[in-house]
């Protein structure tokens, strides 16, 4: 008989280890779990310690969070530890994001803590805690396939959906998580706290690069690599010097404001150099790509991303987080793998990851993806005939 996390046994003689940040969404997941009568443990992962991070609004796994987290757990009656995992966070999150800006990339943090941090370290320690599964507060779901192994699909609430940060996700870490928010609304959850009596119910939301104490990013990146943050030229289209500029950091493709440059008509980051430290700029319709090359990709689609992608794949990408899905095709190219929009898509960054989803059905599926390489137009994309809207799809 399988339970309400589509497990084998009573909840009662299931352990669940909750990863809890301190928010109001895993805060909520523990709860919830625990009224269920599963054997809930939480764990808080001490990410960081930057002195002014641990008490500012919005900050994630570290000071007045650990503390929230506590609290919850007492309230709620549930065991709970805090890992220290800052050694762990600074090498594989911190560490990449500065090399990543240094190279003239805009990484998404988020995502490699998930896979490096949550993912693959708290997962191992929640197999050796015998837990059957991981939960986390993610706004997102895993459905069963007919055989047997878990589909990663939108959540329920377009607005909360975090799938884009979990694409890296591998199927044998999907067979092990479970996600009970992903069809709620983020207003359902906060009543659903507000209901066990937990404190965090109106607790302001994380910020996305939660490891910066400032809110200035430049200031840990230009401490870790000061050679990012070391003069060099801004020139158009053509290489000519228009403009002098204090560090590729400070700028990210498809931006507009702080250019520091005059000129008769809008101009944007159109590329970064890292190499000569230059920062290109040109017109809008500069800014638009036909073409995104890929590395690192990871394929959560059915069968082997081979076989899957044959010819051509007709899908749906989304090339940053706040961006709208795509309609494209997925193709082997030069001995790696590259994306092909149908309508073309403004200020794709590298570093950036590019998300692969099917909408075919229901609520969408994430079939994987992998991080911008380098994006170039070609001209006229080739015509073919799009898939379905996905928007409706990610909204079920």
């Amino acid at each position: 008989m399988l339970n309400s996390l589509d497990l084998q046994g009573r909840p009662q003689d299931t352990r669940i280890v909750v990863a809890m940040s301190g928010g109001v969404d895993s805060s909520v997941t523990a709860a919830l779990l625990k009224s269920e009568g599963y054997d809930v443990v939480g764990i808080t992962l001490q990410l960081y310690d930057h002195g002014a991070a641990t008490h500012r609004k919005g900050a994630c796994c570290a000071g007045q969070d650990i503390h929230d987290a506590r609290n919850v757990a007492e309230r709620i009656g549930i065991p709970h530890y805090v890992l220290d995992y800052e050694n762990r966070f600074r090498e594989s999150v911190i560490d990449n994001f500065a090399d990543s800006y240094a190279s003239g990339e805009t990484p998404v943090p988020c995502i490699e803590c998930n896979r490096s941090i949550k993912f693959r370290d708290l997962l191992a320690t929640a197999r050796e805690l015998g837990a059957a599964a991981l939960a986390t507060g993610h706004y997102v779901a895993s459905r069963r396939l007919p055989d047997g192994s878990r589909a990663l699909v939108c959540a329920a609430d377009a607005d909360r959906d975090q799938s884009y940060f979990l694409f890296a996700t591998t199927r044998e870490q999907l067979d092990f998580l479970r996600f009970p928010l992903g069809d709620m609304t983020k207003p359902q959850a906060r009543e659903l706290a507000r209901r066990f009596g937990l404190d965090v119910a109106d607790k302001q939301d994380s910020q996305d690069i939660c490891f910066v104490p400032t809110g200035r990013y430049t200031d840990i990146i230009g401490r870790l690599r000061p050679n990012a943050v070391e003069p060099g030229d801004i020139v158009d289209l053509g290489g000519r010097v228009i403009g002098k500029h204090q560090g590729i950091v400070h700028f990210t493709v498809g931006q507009r404001r702080g250019l520091g440059i005059a000129s008769s008509a809008p101009l944007y980051v159109v590329r970064l150099d890292a190499g000569s430290r230059r920062v290109v700029v040109g017109p809008r319709e500069a800014l638009r790509m036909d073409r995104i090359q890929l590395r690192d990709i990871n394929w959560i689609g059915d069968g082997a991303l081979d076989a899957a992608v044959g010819d051509g794949l007709e899908l749906f990408v989304r090339v940053r987080s706040t961006r709208a899905p795509q309609p494209a095709w997925l193709r082997a190219a030069d001995g790696g793998y590259e994306v092909e929009l149908v309508a073309g898509e403004e200020g794709v960054s590298p570093g950036q990851a590019c998300v692969f989803y099917d909408a075919s059905s229901g609520q969408a599926r994430v079939l994987g993806g992998g991080f911008i390489k380098s994006a170039t137009s070609r001209g006229a994309v080739r015509e073919a005939a799009a898939p379905r809207p996905l928007v409706e799809a990610v909204r079920g």
